[in-house]
């Protein structure tokens, strides 16, 4: 039995190194996707590990004992219900830890308001979900997103605030490739915010059923360098100059 106290010891020390820092991830599109990828990554550091201890010791077990006539009273082990006992604590720590960190996030997290005041270059965009389909405007430059589905371009590198609500039934607003995830709520605006990371074009589209037309409820998010963003502003104003200001208050659609 000792041998088994060890092994629990040792899992439990794999535990801890993990919990201390795990390798870097590889580059991401956004900071939401960065903090969910790595979160993910040291929960599987942790699963894999458990998996192939308890196939183990399923394996030995009924190689071990296929022959036996009757099962046998296990003696009692103090020392190693102890080990397993700190070893379950332990990971249920780092679990917790690991995505409290995460969860706590205002890249990972929405935020539930009726106004909204990002800071001065910061992206803020209203996206309005209808049966079937999307308006995405721009609040603070007077700007709405072109073509059906619509085009939502944002700069590579800057905050960018979604605020998101419905004119009708429950959808949903989801960015899977920029880790952005949100029911859109009649009468309600959550708002969930992100930094992009690498220039491209993410696909985006409703997630929740919502009738005949739901599968034509998708759009794209454009990441761009911030001087094509400024040039993209300049081209849906028809060649006016750039709004000034970045204040903006947003209020939930009327029933």
């Amino acid at each position: 039995m000792n041998s088994w106290t060890r092994a629990a010891g040792l899992v439990g020390a794999a535990l801890a190194l993990v919990a201390v820092g795990s390798a870097p991830a590889a580059a991401q599109s956004s900071t939401s996707i960065g903090l969910i990828d790595d979160l993910n990554l040291k929960l599987l550091y942790i699963a894999v590990p458990l998996t192939l201890l308890v196939e183990i010791v399923l394996v030995y077990t009924v190689v071990r004992f296929k022959n036996a006539d009757e099962a046998v009273p296990t003696r009692e082990n103090r020392r190693l219900e102890i080990t397993w006992t700190v070893a379950t604590a332990v990971i249920l720590l780092f679990v917790g830890v690991a995505s409290y960190g995460v969860l706590a996030s205002p890249d990972v997290t929405h935020q539930q308001s009726s106004a909204v005041a990002p800071d001065e270059g910061d992206v803020h965009v209203y996206a309005e979900a209808y049966q079937w389909g999307w308006d995405m405007t721009y609040p603070d430059e007077s700007v709405q997103a072109s073509g059906f589905p619509p085009n939502v371009v944002v700069p590579k590198g800057q905050d960018l605030y979604v605020t998101i609500s419905s004119r009708d039934v429950i959808h949903g607003f989801a960015v899977p490739e920029l880790g952005l995830k949100q029911d859109a709520i009649p009468q309600q605006n959550n708002t969930i915010k992100t930094t992009p990371l690498e220039e491209g074009t993410y696909q985006g589209y409703c997630t929740e059923y919502c009738g005949v037309s739901h599968s034509q409820m998708y759009f794209t998010v454009e990441v761009v360098s911030q001087d094509e963003y400024q040039d993209y502003l300049v081209e849906q104003r028809g060649g006016s100059a750039p709004a000034s200001g970045n204040a903006s208050s947003v209020t939930a659609p009327a029933a």
